[in-house]
């Protein structure tokens, strides 16, 4: 087994547990499960605004400890004060470290968050919503065309966005009217490895009425015009971020030489 079917088979049983401690009737008494959702869509296209999407991780399979020490709260308004468009937040605990409960603290911010995670069941996409995010991550690797049209589905009637996110040219058979933004993942989720070209070249096969996200491997600002260039209207970008001692300065440095490229 690869790291993403350890993963998916560990995520199966975590979330068959976590429906028993807490039923889907639990959930939708949450607090913040009424709140009137953002819209990752409409912040994309708005032109004056970065593009960045934010992550906040403490840990990956890949490159173990990132940063255990930065807190939630104190990164996550910090991204958004200097002008990410969007927050993403991991909260698988078991592989990457996060939680979430990482999820409910950034919801301070009033920019959309995409709950960052490895979504195999409905119940997952109803606790996105009781937790407070705006979007879900669909993985095609790990979800068949008809599946992903399913939870599309369903998190759209729950007002909740879709990030479809692909890697390999048999996966664009899993866009589908409901998954409205498509993530090209530059980092193959079995082999690790990282091509932007790669990724490029599968991006002009994506239906022009989708919205693309670049994910993975975006380390400069070239790197961003390169995928602006290419139609991308969103970057994912975490790690680059997540590994510097201050992660707030380190996104506000980034995003004021971005800043600079485009006047």
């Amino acid at each position: 087994m690869n790291i993403l079917d350890t993963i998916i088979a560990h995520k199966k049983i975590e979330v068959a547990q976590t429906e028993l401690q807490t039923p889907v009737q639990e959930l939708v008494q949450s607090a913040l499960y009424n709140r009137p959702t953002l819209s990752l869509k409409q912040f994309l296209l708005d032109e004056i605004k970065t593009g960045i999407i934010a992550e906040f991780k403490r840990q990956s399979p890949s490159r173990g400890i990132i940063n255990d020490k930065a807190e939630v709260v104190e990164v996550t308004k910090a991204y958004t004060q200097y002008g990410a468009s969007c927050l993403s937040v991991l909260t698988d605990q078991h592989f990457f470290g996060g939680s979430n409960n990482d999820l409910i603290k950034a919801r301070v911010n009033n920019i959309p968050i995409l709950r960052k995670d490895f979504i195999v069941d409905e119940y997952q996409i109803t606790e996105a919503k009781s937790i407070g995010a705006d979007v879900i991550l669909l993985i095609a690797a790990c979800l068949t065309p008809q599946r992903v049209e399913e939870l599309a589905r369903f998190a759209k009637n729950l007002q909740l966005e879709v990030l479809l996110e692909i890697h390999c040219e048999e996966e664009l058979q899993h866009i589908c009217s409901d998954t409205e933004i498509v993530g090209v993942n530059n980092r193959d989720l079995k082999t690790f490895t990282v091509d932007i070209n790669r990724s490029i070249a599968l991006s002009k096969k994506i239906p022009a009425d989708k919205i693309k996200i670049a994910e993975s491997g975006i380390n400069d600002i070239e790197t961003i015009g390169i995928f602006k260039n290419a139609g991308f209207k969103g970057f994912l970008i975490g790690e680059n971020f997540m590994k510097q001692p201050d992660p707030a300065i380190a996104f506000a440095h980034f995003v004021q030489q971005l800043n600079a490229t485009n006047k």
